[in-house]
């Protein structure tokens, strides 16, 4: 008789779950406007399958703010209780002002919580140049606070620039558009971080707050040159380790 493995007691016993080959659980708000292939709300955006559900009443008016309600934490809990269920190993969301309930989400989840891009910032500041600081863009320039920095313990002090709040891509989430335009989008995106890079030179990355923000992170870096972070390079990072890849000879 074999001698049992000397690992065999540190492996975990297998999950019972209702969905099987999906890693990754989304958490999406409760929103209708159109999302472009690259938003984390197009199911196009990613190399691998992913499990959504809409945290309804969760609407950008509560989310993308200062503070959240009390019971904001419980409609997402909740949600999040649905997705363990169903079988997912990781959990994110579609809105980077949720780094308010990162403490909670993590504490409360029995699987990894990644719950904004703003998760990114300690990390690429670690990796730039002395002298060098990560920039962020966000969809709200006045509804981020310092508050949701700490929560994810970044810089509270970083150069910051938001959307144009009455341009065509505030306007189009607001009034839930069906269509909208990648084009006209783009060239608002790339003008507020024209506008950030004037005003602070130093700037050595961008780390883009909104997950409606990555289908222009590939023109931001060609355009200005510097590296670009959002909430698709993390889910993709996140992913990574949930399903490390096999090499040929392993």
């Amino acid at each position: 008789m074999s001698a049992p493995s000397p690992t065999a007691s540190l492996i975990l016993a297998p999950r019972r779950r209702a969905v099987h080959g999906v890693r990754i659980g989304i958490l999406v708000l409760d929103t209708k406007f159109q999302r472009l292939p690259g938003d984390v709300g197009n199911g196009t955006s990613w190399p691998f399958p992913v499990q959504y559900a809409v945290v309804h009443g969760a609407t950008p008016d509560r989310i993308v703010r200062p503070t959240l309600d009390d019971d904001v934490f419980q409609l997402f809990a909740r949600a999040a209780d649905d997705l363990v269920a169903l079988g997912v190993d990781g959990i994110t969301t579609s809105c980077g002002f949720l780094a308010l309930l990162h403490p909670q989400m993590v504490a409360h989840c029995p699987v990894p919580v990644a719950t904004s891009a703003l998760l990114q910032i300690p990390l690429v500041q670690s990796m730039l140049p002395a002298g060098k600081r990560v920039g962020v863009v966000t969809m709200d320039k006045a509804s981020l606070t310092p508050a949701h920095f700490r929560a994810v313990g970044a810089p509270t002090d970083l150069p910051i620039v938001g959307i144009p709040p009455d341009g065509i891509f505030r306007r189009n989430q607001q009034t839930s558009a069906a269509v909208v335009s990648h084009a006209e989008h783009e060239a608002e995106v790339v003008a507020a971080a024209a506008a950030l890079l004037r005003d602070h030179p130093e700037v050595g990355a961008l780390v883009l707050e909104c997950t409606n923000l990555p289908p222009y992170s590939a023109t931001l870096e060609a355009t200005f040159n510097l590296p670009v972070y959002d909430i698709v390079t993390l889910v993709e990072w996140f992913h990574a380790g949930l399903r490390p890849r096999r090499f040929n000879g392993a």
